[in-house]
Parts: C-alpha cells; structure tokens; sequence
C-alpha cells in the first residue's frame, strides 16, 4: 500500500509541475480523457494514459519531456492514431504527449519549393496549401485527412505515390525533434544537398518516437503533376501484373500509381459498392495512374490488351469515376467483417505472386470459413492483408500472425512494408532483421533514451 500511496504523490507532483509549465487546459486526467487516446486503429489498446499533455510549441515538448526525464515517466507521443501496429498504444501508467495543438504550416518556399510544418499539422491539410502554392506533396495515404505529419515521418509512410516519389523519408529535407531529456536537436535543412556530418534526421523518421519526438518539418515539394489518368485493368493472372508494371514503366512512363488486387479482395468489395466497369470478370485487377498524355496512356493500354498482358481496360472520363475505381481499392466495406486483422508486408517483387499463393492457401487450410483479402502498391514491393476468421479454441490474432508472418519469412520478405512495428509486430522483427541489426538499434536506444522513457515497449 505504501508504494501506491508513494507512486500516487510522485504522480501528483508531476501532474501539478506540468500544469505550472503548460498553462491551464493543456494537461488533461481523469475524465477528460477521450477514448481516441486508448488505441489506434488496430483497437489493441486497452487503456487510457494517467494523462494527455497537449503542447503548442517544441519548448513545451521539451519542458514536458525534461520533467518526465527527471521522474522517469513513461512517454507516448500520438498522432492522428491511424497507425495499425499499436505504436501510440498507451498503458495505464504512460503519460500522452497528443500533437493535436501543435499545429500549423509555418512556410511555403516556392524558390526553394519547400513546407515548413509543425508535426501535428494533418497531411490534408499540407497538400492542400502545396496546391494553393501551385506545387505538390508527394506523400499520400488513405487517412490524409486524420493522419499527422509527425505521425507520417516517425513511422516513415508510405502510401499510393511511393513507386513514384518514394517513402516519406524521401520527402524530408529537415527535422526537428526533442530528445528524452529535453534537448532540442533543431535541423531545419531546405537544401537537397547537405552532407555535412551524420544526416541526423534519418534517426528520428521511421523510429515511431522511441529515439525522439519530432516538432517540425521541412518537406520537399515538386511541380504540380499534369492530368492524370485513371484506369481500371483486367488481367488473367498475377504474372501479368508485373508485366503490366514493367511495361508501363518503360514504354509509358510517368506512372504515379499502380495498384493490384486479388480476385477475393475485388469481388467482396466491388460487388458491395456495386463498382462493375466490365461485363467479364476477372482474376485480378489493376488500378494504374500515369502523368502522360492521354492519348499515349490509351494507346499503350490498348496495345496492351492486343498482346494478351491484359484483358480489359476502362479509363475514367471523370473525377467521379477515378473515384469510383479508387473506392474499391480503399476497401472500406471490409472494416464491417468481424476479427479483422490487417497486415501490412513487402516482398521482393518476383516473390509476390507465389507469396500470395501460399499465404491465401495457408489460411483457407486451417480456416475454411475465412476471409483472406490481398492487395497492394506492387512496384515498392508492398502487399497488404486482411482477414477475418472465426477463431477457434485458444486462438486469437496472433495465431494468424505466426502463419502470415512464417510465410513472409519463407519468402525473404519483410514483416513491416509501411505501418511500422509498434507493440503488435516487436516479437516478430528477429524475422526481418538480423542480430547484428537488433543489436545496433538497442546500442542507438540506449545513448539516446537511456531511461528507457520513449514509447517502451515499441519497436525493440
């Protein structure tokens, strides 16, 4: 009892140091917090925080996080809580650090054809005022309208344009973070090149805040894409995908996008959103999106078809169709299955098809009743699953994980393509990364969060 009541006033006096230091209304407990700060969206979090602070600038993370130093409290940094591996999953005796208030595009360099921006600052609203500067942001991904930056950077996101622009760490040319003890580690670098020294941002993007809390960003933005094309494609079997890719890519070039999926993924969520360009069905299907001409992207398309790598094809005439196509893809229908499990994979390219083979096989084997939906971006090498299973006796989520992830491990590929590793992949990541790797990132963790206060448990 005397260790709870001591624990319990070692509490209070943090909570009263926090609240002198932020101000009122910026430190919540009790009932004031919400349930978005228990879980994100693997809804694997069991628990809410014994507070969320909710700083403005990076002198409050690092006031908040000197205070938290000096106590040895744990620390959750969280986003928008899109993620899907558990990464800004708290327990009951983690502090949350939310980024929702700081917030804001601080500037748009049209010569240097860079965004500064503060880390709670949603991805949306990024990409639209690189628009109404007349350039782009590459990065993009289905929760833009939730999703933060700092969010996007910490678990290095990947999204529908990444065959084109690459990872979001592409898209970072300076960071600014703050580490456990405080610190503040301001690089806000607008150049493309700048090799002077260690290329310290590359630290903190990917790390899901276990070595840092990132504040601010400087984002690389690139001239506004033309018009771009939208076609659905039919194909008879997972070897003409990549042939498509590859042909694409050479004879057509400019391809932005360029989205696979299975036959049991399309039919289930087609026929739901009733999204049916062709009178044929078909094995699989292609979303592709391609910057050229629109003459060009036909008759490549058309040439495609006469040579057999595909069987049908609809390019949309609208926005709204474009959207359509896109809808089937964003596979929303598929939230309404009950025990789903979402996996988030890359293989080496030649790999897929036979991956996905023996995978799909693998679970209607042991689950006959099971739904197992695959799709994905194919040119970065990313597949994503999603099951829903009736599970039996003494099994759970992780007994689908132990069989989805040996088969990724057969096929030399990755546990992680995107989502980060979080709480729910940390046990399998010896199966992607050797020990000499594990061995670096623990010596990396523990020179810079020697207390172990950084979102414990993640990761590593």
């Amino acid at each position: 009892m005397t260790l709870h009541r001591d624990r319990d006033i070692s509490r209070e006096s943090l909570i009263a140091d926090l609240r002198a230091a932020l101000g009122k209304g910026a430190v919540l407990t009790g009932a004031e917090i919400g349930a978005r700060h228990v879980s994100d969206m693997s809804a694997t979090g069991t628990a809410p925080p014994f507070a969320v602070l909710r700083p403005r600038t990076a002198a409050e993370v690092s006031a908040i996080l000197r205070l938290c130093h000096s106590a040895g409290q744990s620390v959750i940094a969280q986003g928008g809580m899109t993620g899907l591996a558990g990464g800004g999953n708290p327990t009951a005796n983690d502090i949350v650090i939310s980024m929702e208030l700081l917030r804001g595009i601080e500037e748009i360099d049209t010569v240097s054809a860079t965004m500064t921006v503060k880390a709670g600052t949603p991805l949306e609203e990024c990409q639209q005022a690189a628009a109404d500067a007349g350039l782009f942001l590459a990065l993009d991904l289905g929760s833009r309208g939730s999703c933060q930056i700092g969010g996007n950077l910490s678990t290095n996101a990947g999204g529908i344009r990444v065959i084109r622009y690459g990872m979001a760490r592409e898209q970072v040319l300076g960071l600014e973070a703050v580490l456990a003890d405080g610190t503040v580690v301001s690089s806000l670098n607008k150049m493309l090149k700048n090799n002077a020294g260690y290329d310290l941002k590359h630290l903190f993007i990917g790390s899901e805040g276990t070595l840092g809390i990132i504040t601010r960003a400087v984002l690389r933005l690139h001239p506004r894409p033309a018009a771009i094309a939208t076609a659905l494609c039919g194909l008879a079997d997972d070897k003409a995908i990549i042939t498509l890719l590859r042909r694409a890519q050479a004879e057509l070039g400019n391809v932005m996008a360029f989205e696979a999926l299975w036959p049991d993924y399309h039919r289930h969520v087609a026929q739901i959103l009733d999204v049916r360009p062709f009178s044929d069905d078909h094995a699989f299907w292609v979303i592709l999106e391609s910057t050229a001409k629109a003459d060009d992207v036909e008759a490549f398309l058309a040439g495609m078809i006469e040579e057999g790598v595909m069987q049908d094809c609809a390019v949309a005439q609208t926005e709204a169709q474009a959207h359509a196509f896109w809808s089937v893809r964003d596979g929303h229908p598929v939230d309404d299955l009950p025990n789903i499990v979402n996996f988030d994979v890359s293989l080496p390219i030649m790999q897929i098809g036979a991956f996905a083979a023996d995978c799909h096989a693998a679970i209607k084997m042991r689950w006959p009743s099971a739904h197992c939906f695959i799709y994905g971006h194919i040119g970065d090498s990313n597949l994503h699953i999603t099951t829903s299973i009736d599970y039996g006796p003494g099994e759970d989520m992780h007994t689908v994980d132990d069989l989805v992830y040996g088969a990724v491990k057969a096929h030399s590929g990755s546990i992680s393509a995107e989502h980060g590793i979080g709480s729910l992949k940390r046990s399998y990541l010896h199966l992607s990364r050797s020990p000499q790797e594990l061995a670096l990132m623990r010596t990396l963790k523990q020179a810079l969060d020697p207390s172990g206060i950084l979102n414990p448990g993640k990761v590593i």
